[in-house]
């Protein structure tokens, strides 16, 4: 297997994660004194559920796109 096969699903999912983690709990708390280690904690989570969902999800959406695409 390709380390791009593991490794661009793997920086994906930590990038999403990153940032819609960060504005969910931003959206949830606000600006609160311990806001970043809270991120930080809803951050992993979100990773640990991100990264095998972007390897089930990619090969399913890189299908669907290439049957939209064949009908045109």
């Amino acid at each position: 297997m390709k380390a791009a096969t593991l490794l661009f699903p793997l920086i994906l999912s930590c990038m999403m994660s990153f940032l819609i983690s960060g504005i969910t709990t931003l959206k949830a708390l606000g600006f609160v004194e311990n806001f970043f280690s809270m991120w930080m904690s809803a951050w992993m989570i979100a990773w640990m559920f991100a990264f095998p969902s972007v390897l089930v999800c990619a090969p399913i959406a890189q299908k669907l796109v290439g049957l939209i695409l064949k009908n045109r």
